[in-house]
């Protein structure tokens, strides 16, 4: 097979090229920007495009098929060339359909927690060493690249994103894998760039729920109210399995969490916050579905160190931890922000937040942050207007994001410089930082960051 990837440099793109070297296709791609990762990981495969840029002259009738990344336009001239030649253009969730027709498909959704929920899955299955495909969005220890396809693995967990799938296909991406079993693991309004309706953005999980198959599964978090609304509509058949969890059983002892279980004693997990108990209670359940036994489940559990950038260890000392998290969407923001001040009750909490996203960058959906950085007891709140430029959104300035966060002792930055020095000028005795974007602090140096204030 000889395949052409529009758009090579994305996070899944790249990794889904690699995985398809690794199979022996023959692989070619362009990108008119590669960042790192991507950038190492496509030469050390031999497939870093010479050059930036967009060359339709790549785009030869011998392709067996073109792979249309988001970061394409309608009018990319390779698309245009493949379009003229007839060639199969597909996006990359159409791709992992292709490749996976044959396997069980568990496919992971949700607004939050479907990266954690996949990677728990993936964790458990590799420390039972069971043969399994998989396509997440984070790199999870233990696995060399977020992407992996094979011939003989009877099954693939894959992380469903709502998001497009690609400039000329308007589908949410996990409705192309045609899930066997599939999770919800919460809905909270996000995407407000292709969803700008509340009602549209819930739709397609409606959407999703109704694609389960006759004696397919579908599970859902029945603490959350809209995808137990989703779930058990009236739209749904008799003919599914419908599995419902909640927050798994635990306590908090001296920053560590125990799992509360009935047959197996209190057992250690190196992840906390109320959405992983919940995250744990979902992922049990497909891995029980899988023929992993509850034993088996809470064995490999406990190694489980999280997905990276999901509520991720930088550096602790004795008084001060720092942290950094994808969490982005209001609801995530609230949840890691809590999750971190239960863990660690007796000491003080800075919690920063980027706004990176079209949403959290929007007038409009602004106000959905209201109180969600209450539980901290000082909020930062950082972006960049030359983001806001980039995008071609309307600017915003500091009152308006103080008035919609809502928050007594919030301090608002707009370059990455300015807010370390403001960290470093801190007291960090007995006080722990959390960092969440989805993004990069404007090329804030995390690691050094870290250490610098674990120093003070």
């Amino acid at each position: 097979m000889k395949i052409h990837f529009t758009a090579i440099g994305g996070s899944v793109m790249h990794n889904l090229a690699v995985a398809l070297k690794l199979k022996g296709y023959q692989v070619s791609g362009s990108d008119d920007e590669i960042y790192e990762p991507s950038r190492s990981r496509l030469a050390a495969y031999g497939i870093l495009p010479p050059q930036e840029g967009w060359f339709p002259e790549k785009i030869t009738p011998d392709l067996d098929a073109v792979i249309l990344g988001m970061h394409a336009r309608k009018d990319n001239p390779e698309l245009l060339r493949a379009q003229q030649l007839g060639i199969k253009v597909y996006s990359y969730p159409e791709y992992v359909y292709q490749q996976s027709r044959h396997k069980e498909r568990v496919v992971i959704a949700g607004s939050h927690g479907k990266t954690t929920t996949t990677a728990m899955v993936m964790h458990v299955l590799n420390f039972h060493n069971k043969k399994f495909d998989y396509m997440v969005g984070a790199m999870v220890p233990g696995f060399e690249s977020t992407v992996r396809l094979t011939e003989d693995a009877p099954v693939i967990i894959i992380e469903g994103d709502e998001y497009l799938s690609s400039p000329i296909d308007l589908v949410p991406k996990f409705l192309h894998y045609k899930h066997h079993i599939g999770l919800i693991t919460g809905i909270a309004w996000d995407h407000i760039n292709v969803y700008p309706v509340f009602d549209d953005y819930v739709r397609q999980f409606e959407q999703f729920a109704v694609q389960t198959p006759k004696a397919g599964t579908l599970i859902y978090c029945e603490e959350d109210d809209l995808a137990t609304i989703v779930s058990t509509s009236n739209q749904m058949r008799s003919d599914v399995n419908l599995i419902a969890y909640g927050t798994h059983k635990h306590e908090i002892c001296d920053g560590k969490t125990l799992l509360h279980t009935p047959h197996h004693g209190k057992v250690p997990v190196a992840v906390f916050g109320k959405h992983n108990m919940q995250n744990i209670s979902g992922a049990k359940i497909i891995c029980n579905r899988l023929g992993i036994s509850d034993k088996k489940f809470y064995e490999a559990i406990q190694s489980f160190k999280g997905a990276a950038k999901r509520m991720e260890l930088l550096g602790q000392n004795a008084h001060t931890t720092v942290y950094r998290d994808f969490a982005h969407a209001p609801s995530k923001i609230e949840a890691t922000i809590r999750a971190l001040k239960e863990q660690f009750p007796h000491r003080k909490l800075v919690a920063c937040a980027e706004l990176h996203t079209y949403s959290s960058l929007s007038k409009h959906f602004l106000p959905q942050y209201k109180h969600t950085m209450q539980a901290a007891d000082e909020a930062i709140v950082c972006y960049s207007p030359k983001t806001l430029e980039i995008k071609r959104m309307e600017p915003i300035d500091e009152l308006t994001i103080q008035e919609c966060f809502d928050h007594p002792n919030l301090r608002v930055f707009t370059n990455g410089s300015d807010l370390c020095r403001y960290l470093l000028a801190q007291q960090w005795q007995n006080k722990n930082l959390l960092l969440m974007s989805s993004g990069t602090f404007d090329q804030i140096d995390l690691a050094q960051l870290t250490a610098n204030v674990l120093e003070k």
